[in-house]
């Protein structure tokens, strides 16, 4: 069963490694902030996974603290991106040229 585990854990990871690459591309802000996310919930999946592999109650407090974090990220991404100036910033976030 910690096998099974473990290889679960090895494959997020792996799209952990994808998900930096679309960081480094963009092209738009959106792109990168998606692929941010993709950290934070890959990220309590492989504590979650972890935590019961290795019989670590405590990484899935780790796990929580990483979840809520991931959602004031995007939380503030979208106060900062989408909220205020919905014109502009919406068209910056797609990536769009003005006219």
């Amino acid at each position: 069963m910690n096998l099974v585990l473990l290889a679960v854990t090895v494959f997020l990871l792996l799209n952990v490694a994808a998900g930096l690459v679309r960081v480094m591309r963009g092209p738009t802000p959106a792109d990168r902030m998606m692929a941010a996310q993709l950290f934070g919930t890959t990220g309590v999946g492989v504590l979650v996974l972890l935590a019961f592999a290795v019989d670590q109650p405590a990484l899935l407090d780790v796990a929580l603290v990483f979840a809520l974090l991931a959602a004031l990220v995007v939380a503030a991404f979208v106060h900062q991106w989408g909220g205020h100036y919905p014109d502009e910033r919406a068209r910056n976030l797609r990536g769009e040229e003005r006219e």
